[in-house]
């Protein structure tokens, strides 16, 4: 998912936690509610539309969803009993995800729009300069006020 560039990066993720809310409609055993859920998720996921910790809460809603089914109801995939017990381990990490801002891994890891070279400016960070052209020794024997000569 994070792949996808914004903004429709997120108007993806507001759809598809819509469409995980409504994952139980076909046979989730437990009646009403389950129409009662979905209209709850696919409130939040509008909301996702425009925020990314709506989208955060909506996955936290299904993992809710997904132990209740796992423990009482039916489970999301019908010829494997603890398939509601994996969702439910695999949504919180997708709602980590969307509730850090649904960035990518580059940007969560590095930081948003540091641009080229950002790696050197950070302390402890980076490749040495011999690597980064402009900064080796070539470099350095012109003298530049990057080399400090």
């Amino acid at each position: 998912m994070s792949l996808i560039r914004e903004p429709h990066r997120r108007a993806f993720n507001a759809v598809m936690v819509a469409g995980a809310g409504a994952a139980y409609l076909s046979g989730g055993g437990l009646g009403g509610w389950e129409f009662a859920f979905a209209a709850v998720v696919t409130y939040v996921a509008y909301r996702g539309l425009e925020s990314w910790t709506f989208i955060g809460i909506g996955w936290l809603l299904h993992t809710a969803w997904d132990v209740v089914h796992h423990i009482k109801g039916n489970p999301i995939i019908p010829f494997f009993a603890d398939s509601s017990l994996g969702c439910a381990i695999c949504d919180p990490v997708i709602a980590l995800w969307c509730l850090a801002g649904g960035r990518t891994p580059r940007e969560l890891f590095w930081g948003r729009g540091l641009g080229r070279g950002a790696l050197r400016r950070l302390p402890g960070r980076g490749v040495p300069k011999e690597c980064v052209p402009g900064q080796g020794a070539a470099h350095a024997e012109r003298g530049s006020a990057v080399s400090g000569r």
